[in-house]
This record gives C-alpha cells, sequence and structure tokens, in this order.
C-alpha cells in the first residue's frame, strides 16, 4: 500500500500515513486516527493536505539492509543506475 505525507496547517506537522490511491484524508482527526494516535491540542476537524510527493510505495523508515548505496556523486539515484558516477 503507498505512503503518502499528509500536512497540517493548523499544527505545521508533516505525518507519513499508508492508505489506498483511492483514499484521501481530509482532517486531522482521520489522520490521526488512520495512525492510531491521538490528535492532541488541535482540533479534529482541523483540515490537512496531502503533499506532492508520489505516494512513495516503501516508506523511509522501512530500509532493508539490501538496499544499494548512492551513487559517487551523492546526488542521484540509489546505485548509481543513473549514470552520472
Amino acid at each position: 500500500m503507498p505512503t503518502y505525507d499528509y500536512r497540517c496547517d493548523q499544527n505545521g506537522q508533516v505525518l507519513e500515513v499508508n492508505h489506498r490511491m483511492s483514499e484521501d484524508l481530509a482532517t486531522w482527526g482521520e489522520l490521526c486516527a488512520r495512525l492510531g494516535m491521538a490528535p492532541g491540542d488541535t482540533p479534529a476537524e482541523a483540515p490537512v493536505h496531502r503533499l506532492a510527493t508520489g505516494g512513495n510505495i516503501l516508506s523511509s523508515t522501512s530500509r532493508g539492509a539490501s538496499e544499494a548505496p548512492p551513487c559517487s556523486t551523492g546526488a542521484c539515484c540509489p546505485g548509481g543506475f543513473c549514470g552520472l558516477n
């Protein structure tokens, strides 16, 4: 399932959540419920906006031991497959 980043304008927090491509979360309360966390001091009805990240399939916290190192320039794709090394 893809991961998406959502930003709450009221508290400035950006959170990563997994959901189907056809879904879209609209409020801080929906986002917190999906993540299993309490909304805290932010009102549950505060709007959230999905950031234009492209919907990653793997979250940044799920890096595997077999992941290729970055290319030698340090500024391109993993493993140097972009042809810039």
